[in-house]
């Protein structure tokens, strides 16, 4: 019986991969007719598909794919890129893809809907992109439309939608796991709250602490109102003045946080990471040339914009179903804003420099 099922069912992708010895996304790319596969290869794969009776999809070359990015996403290209880098990655791959992106930015309410109206009663449109939006009337719209869609950078708590993220949990798991293992037990953790990504990452930092015996204090986590670098100078400064040095160690969620971080350390007179060490996440290009260059966890940010469109775009095809959640992996880069902890730490407070944020100078 389970013979005659597995005769009768409907041949998939990765049977066509596995007669061709090759893998899923090269079967996928020969048959959507994208650059990059061998000609042997691809001529291997369609006489396969069509030996087996595979439906060949259409191209997508041609079709449309809205591109809607929320305010904080715009805010972030501005200053600190790093939309700018998944932003790159997207419009390769369109490029490559043949496939025509237009940008819809969205700052509230009735921006969601316009664009949620147009998507719907525009025949043009093969799918649509969300970058960086949580709220849940926008997920709820989207998932109504009855046309594909992927969140990039943001994930759906109900599934109703397919998302592209960076595994955020790993990724901070991955930087206060090196914090641990150079000796550091108080580590503080800086971020912006607010956003479920962001959520993940405070995760991951519980996740290393408590795998390591260590206690995940409220007072560990400082959050500040937004990411430029000068108000997390600020945080930490007025940190240290009103409670002391009762840290080690510094991981925040983004690299920009970390850039004020070691700048408001370095104005109080503390030495990074001879007193302090500091980590970030991101591995924005700028962070190789802070002073101590910035230790980190590398976020695959153009990898995002790539992957989500061709989830996308298997989709628009008829290839990728149910709805899935995809993470894509990190890892760490060793600079040079992290040591060992060192007996000093005992005695750096003795040598607190009692500096106001007004007399630091950011450079």
């Amino acid at each position: 019986m389970a013979a005659e099922e597995k005769k009768g069912r409907r041949t998939r992708l990765d049977d066509i991969a596995a007669r061709c010895g090759v893998s899923i996304s090269t079967v996928s790319r020969a048959l959507a007719g994208e650059k990059g596969v061998r000609p042997e290869i691809r001529k291997l794969v369609l006489e396969t598909a069509s030996a087996v009776s595979y439906a060949l999809p259409a191209s997508v070359a041609g079709k449309k794919v809205m591109l809607v990015a929320s305010g904080a996403a715009m805010i972030d290209y501005v200053r600190n890129q790093f939309t700018l880098y998944v932003l790159e990655g997207l419009n390769a791959r369109a490029a490559a893809l043949g496939i025509e992106l237009a940008m819809r930015p969205i700052a509230d309410n009735g921006d969601e809907a316009r664009v949620v109206a147009e998507m719907r009663d525009d025949p043009s449109f093969g799918g649509m992109l969300i970058l960086t939006v949580d709220e849940e009337e926008m997920l709820a719209a989207a998932a109504d439309l009855g046309k594909p869609v992927v969140l990039v950078n943001s994930d759906d708590p109900y599934m109703r939608l397919s998302s592209v993220t960076p595994c955020n949990r790993s990724a901070a798991f991955i930087a206060a796991e090196r914090l641990i293992k150079a000796g550091h037990q108080r580590i503080l953790f800086m971020l912006r709250p607010g956003r479920r990504t962001i959520e993940r990452r405070l995760e991951g930092w519980r996740d290393a602490l408590q795998h390591h015996g260590l206690t995940a204090d409220a007072d560990l986590v400082l959050e500040v109102d937004d990411w430029l670098p000068e108000l997390g100078a600020e945080a930490v400064t007025r940190l240290v003045r009103e409670k002391g040095l009762t840290f080690t160690a510094i991981l925040t969620a983004g690299d920009s946080l970390a850039n004020g971080a070691v700048r408001g350390l370095q104005a109080m007179g503390y030495a990074v990471p001879r007193d302090i060490s500091v980590m970030g996440i991101d591995d924005l290009p700028q962070s190789a040339f802070l002073n101590p260059p910035l230790s980190t966890v590398h976020i695959p940010m153009r990898e995002l914009g790539a992957t989500a469109l061709d989830l996308l775009r298997d989709m628009m095809l008829g290839l990728a179903a149910p709805r899935r959640r995809v993470e894509l992996a990190c890892h760490l880069v060793e600079r040079g804003s992290v040591a060992a902890v060192s007996r000093v730490h005992v005695a750096t407070e003795d040598r607190r420099a009692h500096t106001t944020f007004e007399d630091i100078k950011l450079r």
